[in-house]
């Protein structure tokens, strides 16, 4: 009876329990596959916001202001190009380019290292207040080998248009292509080794300070007269030819009357015969260019009411004033005499492009002056004209 009723489906208390038991055992592992699936998750996920937290950390360093990352960037570099400078010791800059904190710190194979920002600011701030055509032209950084100017010399033209009538074809334009090579710009100041071993010599201000005043020199006269030839192409190489006569790559001059002088009478006409040679739109940002002895000349010329047309700067730092028109006094122009373009007229901001790799860069040579350190520094310098049209010259002949 027993074997029968088995066989009918019904049930039998030993198969109960086997079956509780093995469903227990599948929920318990079931329950526990679940735990350690939610451990897993939860851990990958606890990685993930790590490594998104690092990330966003990175970012926002990376995308401070400038401001903010001077004090972590600058000051470690700072450091180390004093360390170098007073010592030789480069492992602090090259340290730096392997962490990545200063890109393009160690530049040993072009030369020598970066120097730190502040002594180049402070280079570049001397430059910039030195007399030279770099303050009233137009400067530009570049990374490359050379700078490309357009400038466009004709008119695509326009005329009046009905609604029916036939439309001619207006002119095209004419546009010329200023090329501005880079070339190296050098200097090398020396110093005892004693002197650098003295914690209280401003090591950085002393060399920031004789690197700027010999590069002004240097480029201030190239900028005038180079040859263009490894240094910039200065503005009185060009030809030049009657103002209203002259073709691109020369620049329009007019005579003062008198070989090698203004005239007795009426030389304050001259120079406003030189600032209307030049085209209206230029006059609005024209100055005057001249050296100290000819600024001494121009400031005795009276108009015909006898008042001198030379005035001085009302306020401190303010340029004098020629016929309204400021004046800069530059040293490397040259002195009145017969034939001279003593006197420059002209926007040189439009008439005048220098190009500039931002970066000097120094190397320290302990052995070739003994017993002082040389250090050789570069820059990369390039300058020429850039719109003929825009500079007008004033030359003391008949």
């Amino acid at each position: 009876m027993t074997e029968a009723k088995a066989w009918a489906g019904e049930d039998v208390p030993g198969d109960e329990t086997t079956a509780a038991a093995e469903v227990k055992t599948a929920l318990t592992d079931f329950v526990r596959d679940l735990k350690g699936f939610q451990g897993a998750v939860t851990d990958r996920l606890t990685k993930q916001e790590e490594r998104l937290t690092m990330l966003d950390r990175k970012t926002i360093s990376r995308g401070r202001p400038a401001l903010a990352g001077a004090a972590t960037l600058e000051a470690p570099h700072q450091k180390a190009f004093e360390a170098y400078v007073r010592s030789g010791d480069d492992d602090g800059l090259r340290g730096l380019e392997l962490e990545g904190k200063a890109l393009n710190s160690a530049v040993a194979g072009e030369g020598g290292y970066l120097v730190d920002p502040q002594t180049s600011d402070t280079v570049k701030a001397v430059l910039s207040a030195t007399a030279s055509l770099r303050q009233v032209a137009s400067v530009v950084n570049v990374e490359a080998s050379s700078y490309d100017v357009l400038v466009d010399l004709g008119d695509t033209g326009a005329g009046w248009a009905s609604e029916t009538g036939s439309q001619t074809e207006t002119g095209a334009a004419q546009i010329e292509r200023v090329s501005i090579p880079l070339h190296e710009l050098s200097a090398m100041p020396k110093a005892s080794q004693r002197l650098l071993d003295d914690s209280a010599f401003d090591i950085e201000g002393w060399l920031a300070g004789r690197i700027a005043e010999k590069f002004a020199r240097t480029e201030a006269a190239a900028f005038i007269s180079g040859d263009g030839i490894d240094k910039p192409k200065g503005m009185l190489t060009y030809p030049s030819a009657e103002a209203g006569t002259e073709v691109w790559g020369e620049l329009g001059h007019v005579k003062s009357g008198v070989d090698g002088d203004f005239p007795a009478q009426g030389g304050g006409d001259v120079l406003i015969e030189l600032v209307y040679a030049l085209g209206a739109p230029y006059r609005a940002n024209a100055s005057f260019v001249m050296n100290s002895k000819t600024a001494g000349a121009v400031r005795k010329l009276k108009d015909g009411e006898g008042r001198f047309i030379w005035t001085d700067g009302l306020a401190a730092g303010e340029p004098a004033r020629l016929l309204g028109y400021p004046v800069l006094v530059a040293e490397d122009m040259p002195d009145i005499a017969s034939w001279a373009p003593a006197i420059a007229f002209g926007d040189f901001r439009a008439g005048y492009t220098i190009a500039e790799r931002p970066d000097l860069r120094i190397l320290r040579d302990p052995f070739s002056a003994k017993p002082h350190v040389l250090f050789y520094a570069t820059k990369r310098v390039g300058g020429d004209v850039s719109d003929f049209a825009a500079i007008k010259l004033l030359k003391f002949a008949v």
